[in-house]
């Protein structure tokens, strides 16, 4: 029986280009220099430090330029507010990363109220969508693409 996994993951290594790329070009802007401001990646956690509240602003924005470049999805990004004292200003930034229960019984709910032959189960941080034809796959792929569930979306393992 065909079947494919929806997933929703991240690729590290591309995250931590991003966040290369976005000191780099901190260190080159000509408003940005001598001011201490950073870009530090701690697992999955961005934090950005500056000395005001305006510059986290800029930097944030640095941040998502050089994340979308490098082929990662801005929904996955959860920015928390801004932590400012009379020196310096910090923020974090959480990539989000895996299908929570609450998203997966979303995304099967929605396979159930497409009428598609398919069926979806979800199994740890993945939905394993299966189906007797390959076409309703693809269709149940379509339909997922078009889905707004706050978190980016994979596909794979999709088997014959």
């Amino acid at each position: 029986m065909p079947s494919f996994d929806v997933v929703s993951e991240l690729n590290a290594h591309e995250v931590a280009n991003a966040v290369d790329q976005a000191n780099r070009e901190l260190s080159q802007r000509f408003d940005f220099k001598d001011t201490g401001a950073r870009f530090e990646l701690e697992d999955l956690t961005v934090t950005l430090q500056a000395q005001v509240e305006f510059q986290l602003k800029q930097m944030l924005e640095i941040l998502k330029l050089r994340l979308g470049k490098r082929g990662i999805d801005l929904a996955c990004l959860q920015v928390k507010e801004s932590q400012t004292t009379l020196s310096s200003a910090r923020q974090e930034v959480q990539l989000k990363q895996g299908i929570d229960a609450d998203t997966g019984k979303e995304i099967t709910r929605m396979l159930k109220d497409s009428k598609l032959k398919v069926q979806g189960s979800i199994q740890g941080e993945k939905v394993r969508v299966s189906g007797k034809q390959r076409d309703e796959l693809q269709a149940a792929i379509q339909l997922l693409r078009g889905a707004k569930v706050g978190v980016p979306l994979q596909f794979n393992n999709f088997r014959d």
